[in-house]
């Protein structure tokens, strides 16, 4: 067979070629993580067999922010050149009060020189998978079954097989690697008995997408704030075509009643008091939960993405990691198959990735809830002075957000043996 030159992007070493291999690694979801990760392992000549439960690729609105290592990670695959057009360049985020306006804004230009893109990118999470499913298209030695489910794995000291189920027939899959990204409720998590250790929120949260322009009103917006209230915060996202508005909910409230068109319209009245009633386009009622898996590693079997640890949304950290947990798994599932590396490599990626899991995207989000619903006067008080104190002096506010775009926990990370 003739060699087929492919390329890897290893997140601490420059890109490397690669022959078609014998090697094969079953990856359960076609979302974002999935994906990645198949697209990882297909240019550097694995073969790759993706299995996803629904019968199409996602086109919901889910997360719609890419942080600026996210778009240094996909560069090298021919992604972010792809996603850049589709989206909006959010050079600014802010963190507002519902009542006093705008607290601090902060330029993600102070990071020029730690990335290539000092910016967050806004574009809904849909568009890198179907980039990729393009790519993925083009390659013979990759396979992609839709609307199939995993039914149960095995595993031995030598290989994997998943039994999976399509359109009803029931099939399996023989593979070196198992690699789970089927999300929150992982049928792969589940087959390893794997605990997900954490807790779920009491309150639900409502995201409502209009096409009404916030930014004609609300002076100085900029594409990503964080709106801290007492009674009801709240969170306002641009994407390219809407704004997407986060509401957390009461735990009394029914989902019938959440989801009503006149409790969506009290919120949004709420937000800003119009004389004609709004016009929204999506709506979505969710759980909210902070989980980590106990191990992201059962021998050949890995956990990445929603599957391995979920959060709250406040911070966009939820994608953002799964990405970043797929590209550290990738490279190191290619040194052992490409390699002669050692599995306990492997073992090096659930130490990584586990631990930013706790110490840095839970424990951010969860801060990021507590801080935007605080209620006691005293308590906002301080922390919006120390806001306005950080954005105030540069070398503050370059520590502020290196530590919200997420590098300072990939430099973490890889410091963890």
């Amino acid at each position: 067979m003739a060699q087929i030159i492919v390329y890897i992007l290893s997140l601490a070493h420059p890109i490397k070629r690669f022959p078609l291999s014998q090697a094969h690694v079953m990856i359960s979801g076609a979302g974002p993580v999935g994906l990645v990760a198949a697209l990882v392992l297909a240019r550097a000549g694995v073969q790759v067999t993706v299995a996803e439960a629904a019968p199409a690729l996602s086109l919901d609105l889910r997360a719609s922010t890419f942080h600026p290592p996210t778009l240094d990670m996909l560069a090298p695959l021919g992604l972010t050149d792809g996603l850049i057009p589709q989206g909006l360049i959010a050079r600014y985020t802010q963190q507002r009060d519902r009542q006093e306006g705008l607290i601090a804004e902060f330029d993600m230009e102070l990071l020029r020189g730690d990335t290539d893109h000092p910016y967050r990118l806004q574009c809904e999470q849909w568009k890198l998978t179907q980039l990729i499913k393009d790519q993925l298209d083009t390659m013979p030695h990759v396979t992609v079954h839709l609307n199939t489910k995993v039914e149960s794995v095995d595993q031995t000291a030598d290989g994997v097989t998943t039994r999976l189920s399509t359109d009803g027939q029931a099939h399996e899959v023989k593979s070196d690697y198992l690699i789970g990204a089927d999300g929150a409720w992982s049928a792969v998590r589940k087959s390893q008995n794997i605990e997900f250790e954490g807790f779920t929120y009491p309150e639900r949260f409502l995201v409502v997408s209009t096409a009404f322009e916030y930014a004609d009103h609300l002076p100085k917006l900029s594409y990503v704030n964080y709106c801290s209230d007492p009674k009801e915060w709240c969170v306002l996202l641009r994407v390219p075509t809407l704004w997407r508005v986060l509401f957390p909910t009461k735990v009394e409230e029914t989902d019938d009643e959440v989801m009503g068109d006149e409790s969506v319209e009290r919120r949004l009245q709420g937000l800003l008091p119009q004389a004609v009633p709004y016009q929204t386009v999506h709506r979505t009622l969710y759980k909210v939960h902070q989980r980590v898996a106990k191990n992201f590693r059962h021998g050949r079997v890995l956990l990445a993405g929603d599957s391995a640890h979920i959060n709250n949304p406040l911070g966009g950290m939820g994608m953002n990691g799964g990405v970043h947990d797929a590209m550290n798994l990738c490279q190191k599932l290619l040194g052992v198959i490409q390699q002669g590396q050692s599995t306990d490599v492997l073992d090096r990626y659930e130490r990584q990735r586990r631990s930013i899991a706790i110490e840095y995207i839970n424990a951010s989000t969860a801060r990021n809830k507590k801080e935007i619903e605080e209620r006691d006067p005293v308590a906002r008080k301080k922390t919006q002075d120390e806001l306005r104190a950080i954005a105030a002096d540069p070398q503050a506010a370059k520590a502020y957000i290196r530590k919200t775009s997420m590098l300072d926990a990939l430099e973490r990370a890889e410091a963890i043996a």
